[in-house]
């Protein structure tokens, strides 16, 4: 499944570096691409292995709030 997130509290390049980690934490997740400049993160992710609640939940914690892109 590939999804796109609006995201709030993206603040420069570096906070696009830091939700692209999130790869690293989240088993499932086959592509991650945030972007500054259009302030969206794209994840493509295995539904069997994670869903929106625990992307949404982890990017919470590190201080940005994902909104889903119609």
């Amino acid at each position: 499944m590939i999804v796109i997130f609006h995201v709030k509290n993206m603040h420069c390049g570096n906070c696009a570096m830091v939700l692209e980690g999130l790869e690293d934490e989240l088993p499932g997740i086959t592509k991650i691409a945030a972007s500054y400049h259009k302030q969206q993160l794209e994840v493509e992710f295995d539904e069997s292995q994670l869903n929106l609640d625990k992307i949404i939940q982890a990017a919470r914690q590190k201080g940005y709030d994902l909104v889903l892109s119609e």
